[in-house]
């Protein structure tokens, strides 16, 4: 079975995010990945160049685990400044549909005091049902 979203009836269309997921297989679970390579080197302090390379990140491990982005059910967003996520909410769109497609999983944003690496700006954990 797929994953497929749920949405509760009357309530008002879910915009880039779903309100629930069910799936059955195996679930994989995604440590908090954050905008540097695989290197552990930051490319850039951007705010959307570190929000795609920490989505590049999740993609890899569900990719490795035998997963596509269609398989995660779940992200949940840390962000160390809101003003700044809200800034860039169309870039924020752009570059999470360059990743991930048109997949929009359930998902919450928490604003957070800071992150343990310095430089990091996001970081995004995740759940993916695999077939």
């Amino acid at each position: 079975m797929p994953t497929v979203n749920v949405h509760p009836e009357g309530w008002k269309p879910a915009k880039g995010y779903a309100n629930g997921m069910i799936g059955e297989g195996r679930m994989l679970f995604v440590g908090g990945q954050i905008g540097w390579t695989a290197d552990q080197v930051f490319e850039t302090d951007d705010f959307i160049g570190q929000m795609s390379q920490a989505l590049e990140n999740i993609l890899a491990v569900v990719q490795e685990a035998g997963g596509t982005a269609s398989d995660i059910t779940r992200l949940t967003w840390y962000v160390t400044d809101k003003a700044e996520y809200l800034a860039h909410q169309r870039d924020v769109g752009s570059a999470y549909r360059a990743v991930m497609g048109y997949h929009f999983p359930a998902m919450t944003m928490v604003v957070v005091a800071g992150l343990v690496e310095d430089r990091a700006k996001i970081e995004i954990e995740a759940t993916a049902m695999l077939t």
